[in-house]
């Protein structure tokens, strides 16, 4: 596998190595060895999520806070998506700073979004099937959201046309008045 610091360097980029040929092909979407081997990091996954949406739904900014907070490996098994992650940690030289990047079924590349971080998504395609391991279970009582499009943050979202949003990330808060990690 290759990894790749993003602009956020504990935002990590996952290229799977890919064994293909005319039947089709073959590739380790996770490995804890050589996650480990090739990141340094050795995550306790305890739980799956599978989630499909519809093109032009913006799921997101979402997080949970200690200390039900939640690492993210994501990986989009159908479809295409843009996928971001957010710097809620105060005392980080990169708070409130964001990186995207295109997550699709085609380029088989997954994004390590680590404890810490609001996740977001916009689908791309005309529906995308998205797989994410979490470092911790699901816990309404620590479940918070940001504002998707908080112009303090100011995340490029490749828009095409007005996106589909639940009620509870439409009237999210914005950076300043979000729970924060410390």
């Amino acid at each position: 596998m290759i990894v790749t610091a993003t602009a956020i360097p504990d935002v990590l980029l996952i290229e799977p190595k890919v064994f293909g040929d005319e039947r089709g092909y073959f590739f380790e979407s996770f490995n804890a060895r050589s996650f480990a081997h090739a990141t340094g990091l050795n995550p306790a996954f305890v739980q799956d999520n599978h989630s499909r949406s519809a093109q032009n739904v913006l799921r997101g900014l979402h997080y949970q806070l200690p200390p039900k907070a939640q690492g993210k490996l994501v990986l989009v098994v159908q479809g295409s998506v843009f996928d971001v992650a957010v710097d809620l940690r105060q005392h980080s030289a990169s708070f409130g700073r964001w990186v995207g990047h295109h997550l699709s079924a085609e380029n088989r590349q997954q994004l390590w979004i680590p404890p810490g971080f609001a996740h977001g998504f916009l689908v791309l395609s005309e529906s995308a099937d998205l797989l994410y391991k979490t470092t911790d279970y699901y816990s309404p009582e620590h479940e918070r959201n940001l504002l998707w499009n908080d112009p303090d943050i100011g995340i490029d979202w490749p828009l095409d046309g007005p996106p589909i949003l639940a009620r509870k990330d439409a009237a999210a808060p914005p950076l300043a008045a979000a729970d924060l990690f410390p």
